[in-house]
């Protein structure tokens, strides 16, 4: 393909792109980019926040370049503060290699294994000497640090900002050095820190990168961000009708940009949907569940989808039971709604079952209990319904 609609498909839901001569110039001069993606292996589960990146070094690898996916397994014992008014808890070096090997996996869902290369940044950074972390420091300033809007916003209120926090942009920006970065692509929070990777490029003599960002996606209760932290994400490895059922509950106003960032649906049908949306000749639920069935069929194929659209109608739209529910076999006749709702691990404490109970998440034979101080008596079985997609049997030993 030529460079130029290379870079006009390349473009396509890009929020910061800097810039777009320095990318044709490399898409006219090398046929394969090296493009740059970190990782923090913080967590081991991905969600669809992730996904977005990655869909578009995908798209990089369909267009025939080379992706190199760095694990942070050096960078995660520092602790990157982006987007957060503390530093991350550092990590050991154990629980950094499970969650990485577990983030490779995940990845893979969507990248071309054959066209990745996976390198972790102990390999070159725990190799330097304390005199090329000074020389490497010495290369940015502390003004230009603190035009960070996360140091910028503590450093005007009197948070603390340790050294080592500086040093993390220091570290990942000689990732880009060491692999020779041609691209680095990352969410809009880590924008400063793919420009200083282009900075200290410039600064040992190297081509500087392309820094590409991509929308930070909001989660399904449509205001924060997705995260695990917040309880608002669709993880890869959700179950099929979790997948499905999640993405059915977005607010309709995020329709449009799950599917233009998270689906290879042609974009001209993306507009229909649009269009026919906001004439209100369509209904929104119809095209979340065209939304619902192409992100679970990525995922877990069309026919898993099908039966999870299947069970989702029968539920929400039937208001039938589901197919098959869990079995839990009580041995007494009457049991504490709170112990219960522990013991089957949809509440990690008291205070987060009475929580669930009083914002009206709980149904037992379809009757709201509201009170947390309830005994349910299980005299014969009986169905209990944990906010909107749990379902468990009841019965007596």
């Amino acid at each position: 393909m030529h460079p130029k609609e290379q870079l006009e498909i390349l473009k396509k839901n890009v929020v910061d792109l800097v810039n777009d001569e320095d990318l044709l110039s490399k898409l006219e001069r090398k046929k394969h980019l090296r493009v740059k993606l970190g990782v923090d292996p913080s967590r081991p589960d991905l969600h669809l926040g992730h996904a977005v990146v990655l869909f578009k070094l995908r798209q990089f690898q369909d267009l025939g370049h080379q992706v190199v996916l760095i694990i942070g397994d050096f960078t995660a014992q520092i602790g990157d503060p982006s987007g957060r008014d503390s530093t991350r808890p550092m990590l050991s070096e154990e629980e950094v290699r499970q969650n990485a090997k577990s983030y490779e996996e995940q990845a893979f869902r969507i990248l071309d294994e054959s066209k990745t290369e996976v390198r972790f940044n102990s390999e070159w950074l725990s190799k330097m000497s304390f005199s090329d972390v000074i020389k490497l420091a010495s290369k940015y300033t502390v003004a230009r640090m603190l035009e960070r809007d996360d140091f910028s916003k503590r450093y005007s209120s009197n948070i603390p900002i340790s050294i080592a926090e500086f040093l993390y942009p220091l570290a990942q920006a000689y990732d880009s050095v060491a692999i020779q970065a041609d691209v680095e692509l990352g969410g809009t929070d880590q924008y400063f820190n793919l420009l200083v990777g282009r900075k200290i490029q410039e600064e040992v003599g190297q081509e500087p990168q392309v820094v590409m960002t991509m929308p930070i996606i909001e989660g399904t209760d449509g205001k924060m961000k997705m995260s695990k932290s917040y309880g608002n994400y669709i993880a890869f490895n959700d179950t099929p009708f979790d997948m499905y059922g999640k993405l059915m509950s977005i607010p309709d106003e995020l329709i449009i940009k799950y599917m233009k960032l998270l689906t290879r649906l042609p974009e001209n049908e993306i507009d229909q949907y649009d269009k026919l949306m906001q004439n209100k000749s369509i209904n929104p639920r119809d095209v979340k569940m065209k939304l619902a069935f192409e992100i679970t069929s990525f995922f877990h194929g069309q026919n898993q989808a099908k039966d999870a659209e299947n069970e989702f109608v029968k539920i929400f739209r039937k208001k039938e039971l589901p197919s098959e529910m869990p079995v839990v076999v009580l041995d007494k006749d009457e049991v504490e709604l709170v112990e219960l709702l522990m013991k089957l691990q949809v509440a990690s404490s008291k205070s987060e079952a009475r929580r669930l109970i009083i914002q009206g998440g709980i149904k037992l034979d379809d009757e709201k209990i509201t009170d947390i101080y309830a005994k349910i008596s299980v005299d014969r079985d009986k169905v209990l319904k944990v906010g909107k997609r749990q379902f468990f049997k009841l019965v007596r030993q």
